[in-house]
């Protein structure tokens, strides 16, 4: 008997139908003329700067900047680099968007559920608040409430509508808490529990989807969360002493103290895209079929836990990817913040500009970041829509 010896395996040959060599080509055409292109306009640029001997490279961020920052998140003087500088407006800009993005958010969500309430007045008033804000140009409403602010009382006659909050052409004066290292420690302590608490309920979770046993997690959300920072604390004796804000002379000291600049951005950047949010807010809602509505009447529960544990969870999958242009649109729209002053990253970068000459250099950092946040805010909300997304079996 002789043994079958197996068939080697047929070779694949690949055969690109006329329509397919059509395409090919078409492709390799277009990528060929946009790196033609690209390679012009980066020879032609060069050309022109080396015969006007203006130099090109990112040498200038280690010189002296020698520029004033008046309002800004980290410490600075002019003697420092233009290096140092660009990171001081990147973050002034990530102050103004992060703090915007979340009262944003929140107020646009109480406005969006207002459309919606059974009180004539509230949707009536909440419907307005929409319609106007969102048909003025965002610089107008920027320059509006900047005027605004000039036109308070000096510092001396400064508005209090709270006890130690005060209110002038200087801008909002607030008590705060002097921030240091043992701060942050404790603070950095109580964020490690957070997420340590937020993997163990997922096992929690875990574990009552495998035999049904409820396992309570407040015991270790209050000693992961509370007890352990507060024992760091007391070992460290960390101060947490309010330091209110005093008039002294022609201007408050101690307290936190908002420029009228960075206050006249917030309030815009905030109110302008809290109307779009409302929108968005609003149709996700109603896009939740109404016998989940009508169901949870039945039941007799309340309105507010109908929205909160109901409503809104479903409605997130209609919400979540058009509040990611939101979010964008407002971190890109906080460059306006040049027209009232406000030192911002692309603020800085025009004033480096002017000083050194190094246009594109400048033009391409703002590029960077601006791309950088806007990716970052992007992939943190994709991962978020996916963690919600409805998973069919």
């Amino acid at each position: 008997m002789t043994a079958d010896h197996p068939r080697p395996p047929p070779r694949r040959r690949f055969v690109l139908g006329c329509n397919q060599l059509k395409g090919l080509f078409w492709q390799v055409l277009v990528v060929g003329i946009a790196i033609a292109v690209i390679a012009f306009l980066l020879s032609n640029t060069v050309t022109n700067l080396s015969a006007r001997r203006i130099t090109t490279g990112f040498a200038f961020l280690g010189r002296e900047a020698g520029m004033p920052i008046a309002d800004s998140l980290l410490a600075y003087n002019p003697g420092d680099t233009y290096l140092w500088a660009f990171v001081v407006g990147v973050a002034n800009t990530l102050r103004v968007a992060v703090i915007g993005i979340l009262l944003a958010t929140i107020l646009g969500t109480l406005i969006g559920i207002s459309r919606l309430s059974a009180n004539w007045l509230l949707s009536r008033l909440a419907a307005v608040y929409v319609e106007t804000l969102r048909d003025i140009p965002l610089l107008l409403q920027l320059l509006f409430w900047y005027v605004l602010m000039q036109a308070l009382p000096a510092a001396r006659a400064a508005w209090r509508p709270v006890e130690g909050i005060f209110l002038s052409n200087r801008g909002l004066i607030l008590p705060a808490i002097p921030f240091g290292p043992p701060q942050l420690t404790v603070l950095g302590t109580a964020v490690l529990g957070c997420a340590v608490f937020f993997l163990f309920r997922r096992w929690l979770v875990a574990q009552q989807m495998r035999d049904g046993k409820p396992r309570p997690a407040w015991p270790s959300a209050l000693g992961l969360i509370v007890v352990v920072p507060a024992a760091i604390s007391l070992v460290l004796g960390v101060s947490w002493t309010v330091e209110w804000p005093q008039l002294r002379g022609f201007n408050f000291v101690g307290g936190l103290t908002l420029a009228p600049e960075y206050f006249a951005l917030l309030i815009a950047l905030v109110t302008y895209t809290s109307a779009f949010i409302a929108e968005i807010v609003r149709s996700g809602i109603q896009s939740v079929p109404r016998g989940q509505w009508d169901a949870a009447n039945a039941l007799g529960l309340r309105r507010s836990f109908m929205l909160r544990q109901i409503i809104l969870p479903q409605a997130l999958r209609v919400i979540v990817p058009p509040m990611t242009s939101q979010y964008l649109n407002l971190t890109k729209n906080s460059s306006l913040a040049v027209a009232i002053g406000y030192q911002d990253v692309v603020s800085i970068a025009n004033t480096t500009l002017n000083q050194t000459g190094q246009a594109i250099e400048a033009i391409a950092l703002i590029m960077a970041v601006f791309l950088t946040i806007s990716l970052s805010i992007s992939f943190f909300m994709n991962w978020y829509n996916a963690r919600i997304a409805l998973v069919e079996r």
